[in-house]
């Protein structure tokens, strides 16, 4: 169920964002922040967890560029959040493939990412509640591979979705 849907551009974003996050956010809430930085377009986890790991962020942050979650660590690093967090609520943060007028747009979603999905990975889901990024078009031809993605749309993502966890708490 979505909470939101936003696009990076509107001048109000962060508010809106912002007021949704602060219901959602609580004293035993983990972010997991999904992605890899070996693709522009799935760095937008690793750049949000980047970002609220240097404002000291009040809560865990998992998923960073020096320490990223992608497809190859993913079951075994979830795992060991969910050990040593195991009465926690998960908020997970990825990149999105979507329609072509979606791209920019910002989602708060009640319930799990389904991370790889729109590459045809089948990964674990994770999180109580999700926010995506949608980056680019879903390519039906090719679905392996992002388009043409700037890094600094990426990089514009990423803080719009940072300052509004910030604000939040």
């Amino acid at each position: 169920m979505y909470l939101a849907k936003v696009n990076y551009k509107r001048e109000d974003v962060t508010h809106i964002l912002s007021s949704i996050l602060k219901n959602i956010i609580s004293d035993n809430t983990v972010i997991i922040c999904i992605g890899t930085d070996r693709a522009i377009g799935d760095a937008l986890g690793p750049l949000v967890g980047t970002m609220l790991k240097n404002s000291d962020f009040k809560y865990p942050v998992y998923g960073t560029l020096d320490n990223p979650i992608h497809a190859l660590n993913i079951y075994e690093s979830i795992e060991k959040i969910k050990s040593k967090h195991s009465s926690s609520q998960f908020l997970a943060i990825d990149a999105c493939l979507g329609s072509a007028s979606n791209i920019g747009n910002i989602q708060i979603r009640e319930g799990p990412i389904l991370p790889g999905k729109g590459v045809g990975k089948k990964l674990p889901q994770v999180g109580t509640y999700s926010i995506v990024g949608i980056v680019d078009k879903i390519d039906e031809n090719n679905r392996f591979s992002f388009n043409n993605i700037r890094l600094h749309f990426i990089l514009e993502l990423a803080e719009t979705i940072a300052l509004s966890l910030l604000l939040a708490t």
